[in-house]
């Protein structure tokens, strides 16, 4: 029997916000009733401010399930959605004083579902990265991004870890050795090394001792760590700037002779591999070719 909190039952057994807002303008939803989780989520944002005068759950699933969804509703309520935006699925858990691990997974459901609504809102395609690189676990439709995000985020070590947050493995278990080798790569990339047999993270319950990094603070970070690269870059007649970053993706440019070169893409991988080490945390350096028109438009008229 998992050992829940007094706060897991609390919103279990009298959930905050149960059912749809009326007259919402915001919808995400995530899951699938065939994978034994779904989660609606439908918000009212106020159009002038973007404050989330009130939130609502529809969901099928576990008990972990109902109250990581009552309880995000609670967090976001009065936010606006860029703060909202901010919220992770590791503050999810903390506010419900920790989940088993082997319900993780619903936290970061919460997590998805408040991407999803912000997206429906702004109209903007919502991807949950599900489908961004290859599929390792294909009973649950889980892919090496979300694996890689995950595990940076939440310092996993074990493919128990990897299953707990995220359901992959969880099936047929035909992944474990694909899993395996993701935790190696990014345990690599974290200067630390994997053991098969490291014992898995016993509850989550996160505490205040390292604040994630604001914007502002990761932009600074990552700004230092292309500066300290430049001189690399230069002697080779390259160069790299950085156009914008948002939530966990850098947009850069390649200058000079990295622009085009065919080694690009290699100089790009290790400007990631070299940010996520510095800031401790997933990050993915992305072209700016690559930024979607929205915000390329924005970014473009900013400029005017």
């Amino acid at each position: 029997m998992w050992d829940y909190s007094d706060k897991v039952k609390e919103h279990f057994f009298n959930p905050k916000n149960a059912g749809a807002v009326a007259n919402a303008n915001a919808i995400g939803e995530v899951g699938s009733i065939s994978c034994g989780d779904a989660l609606r989520l439908t918000l009212r944002v106020n159009e002038a401010s973007e404050v989330i005068e009130d939130a609502g759950f529809q969901t099928f699933g576990c008990g972990s399930a109902i109250a990581s969804s009552s309880v995000l509703t609670e967090i976001i309520k009065g936010m606006t959605l860029d703060e909202a935006l901010k919220v992770t699925n590791n503050d999810i858990a903390a506010e419900l004083d920790g989940l088993p691990p082997e319900k993780m997974h619903c936290s970061v459901m919460g997590r998805e579902a408040l991407q999803a609504a912000v997206a429906n809102y702004r109209g903007e395609e919502w991807k949950d990265d599900h489908e961004e690189g290859a599929l390792v676990c294909k009973c649950f439709a889980i892919d090496a991004v979300m694996i890689e995000e995950m595990v940076w985020a939440n310092k996993l070590r074990t493919v128990e870890d990897v299953t707990n947050y995220t359901k992959a493995g969880g099936g047929c278990a035909a992944c474990h050795e694909d899993i395996e080798a993701i935790l190696e790569k990014v345990l690599k990339e974290r200067g630390e090394t994997f053991d098969p047999n490291a014992a898995p993270i016993e509850k989550s319950i996160i505490t205040a001792e390292k604040k994630p990094l604001t914007n502002l603070q990761r932009i600074k970070k990552i700004e230092e760590v292309l500066t300290s690269l430049r001189p690399q870059l230069m002697a080779d007649g390259g160069d790299v700037e950085l156009v914008e970053v948002i939530d966990n993706i850098a947009y850069v440019n390649m200058t000079g002779a990295c622009n085009g070169c065919q080694m690009a893409a290699m100089t790009i991988a290790g400007i990631q591999q070299r940010l996520m080490e510095v800031l401790g945390e997933f990050i993915r350096v992305v072209p700016a070719s690559q930024m979607p028109s929205k915000l390329v438009n924005i970014q473009e008229a900013s400029h005017a």
